[in-house]
């Protein structure tokens, strides 16, 4: 059996982090489907720039719709739509046969909303409106602006997968909201089954470390916080608040771990998948990690929930004066800004395709959504 099949085996999905127009078109997303029991997919602003750059499968299309008067912002929205319905179809038998609770794929919202709350919800209601997708969850940050978003969206029946959380306190935030917005549907008498994941990013705990000059405990910091996430998270499914909510049809939102290749040369090529086994949640992968993994990788053990070996790590670096919140708070806001320059940078390499015949009939193209200019 290989490794890939064992996770899915002991009840972790896998979702693949990367789209490409090539992936979709070749039959390779399908083929990672059969041979790596891959069951959804997550996308975001880096993974399009690199998609786009290197490859020319986009720029027909791109062409076509700067002939047809969009904008860049626009044009990438509908790329993106065609891209993730495409791979949408692909998992809805997993989805169906799931209950909801599998087979989904990410759209990110424009990271350039992170900070405005009112913009954020308009904007999550307008692509899931136009995306007509019932396996396709908007991507939200778990900031301070994102939280109530996430609130007014689940309400409103909008998919969401809560992106960028680091640390215990901001996953709790995040589940919360999710859970407020499930009992306002029930109080409504709204249908309560409303998909949703909450990404933990766990590699870029280990980079931070680095950068910090810490060397403790074999630079296992970003797992220790994956764990105490994990075991907070099992208490919560197993409460009796979460058990008077599922009663009343609503489904899980599991834990995401993302951010799972490794951030430094001399780590193993599948130490975070290797390490991050643990039921009932998902793992992302990006293509490279998933080929690796399901080469060589090895599920060394399940993820434990008692937390106590996390605690003793976390106390650790606590101790060289790395505090856990302060951090989480410092590469919450470093990893809005890498999306915000990511989405920069996909629109600039959108509009350097602009056919020259287009030039002069289209003006400059914000960067915001048009729905918010």
């Amino acid at each position: 059996m290989k490794a890939t099949q064992l996770l899915h085996a002991i009840g972790q999905s896998i979702w693949l982090d990367s789209v490409s127009r090539d992936l979709l078109t070749s039959g390779t997303l399908q083929r990672y489907c059969a041979e790596y029991a891959v069951t959804g997919l997550t996308t975001n602003p880096s993974i399009y720039e690199q998609a786009i750059t290197s490859t020319t499968a986009y720029d027909d299309a791109i062409a076509k719709k700067f002939t047809d008067g969009k904008s860049s912002a626009s044009l990438f929205v509908e790329l993106a739509l065609e891209d993730l319905t495409q791979a949408a179809a692909i998992f809805s038998e997993v989805h169906q046969a799931s209950g909801g609770i599998d087979g989904w794929v990410s759209l990110e919202i424009s990271p350039l909303l992170a900070n405005d709350t009112p913009a954020t919800i308009a904007e999550a209601k307008r692509l899931h409106a136009l995306a007509n997708c019932p396996n396709l969850l908007i991507k939200v940050p778990g900031n301070v602006s994102g939280i109530p978003a996430i609130e007014e969206l689940i309400f409103a029946g909008v998919p969401i997968n809560v992106t960028l959380l680091f640390s215990r306190e901001q996953y709790v935030m995040a589940a919360d909201a999710y859970w407020r917005g499930i009992q306002r549907r029930i109080e409504a008498g709204l249908d309560p089954k409303i998909g949703s994941v909450a990404s933990v990013f766990v590699s870029r705990w280990d980079k931070a470390a680095l950068e910090s000059n810490q060397q403790l405990v074999n630079s296992r910091l970003g797992l220790a916080m994956a764990s105490r996430i994990y075991k907070t998270s099992c208490e919560r499914l197993a409460s009796a608040g979460w058990l008077k909510l599922t009663n009343a049809g609503a489904i899980p939102q599991r834990v995401l771990w993302a951010s799972t290749g490794p951030k430094k040369t001399r780590m193993p090529d599948t130490y975070y998948v290797d390490a991050l086994a643990s039921p009932d949640t998902i793992i992302t992968i990006p293509e490279s990690t998933l080929l690796a993994f399901a080469d060589h990788g090895k599920v060394l053990s399940l993820m434990q929930d008692d937390g106590v070996a996390a605690e003793f790590i976390l106390a650790g670096f606590s101790r060289e004066g790395m505090s856990g919140e302060e951090t989480a708070a410092r590469l919450q806001l470093e990893g809005i800004k890498s999306f915000t320059d990511s989405w920069r940078n996909l629109l600039s390499v959108i509009e350097s395709k602009r056919p020259l015949s287009s030039l002069t009939a289209e003006p400059q193209p914000s960067l915001l959504p048009e729905s918010i200019i």
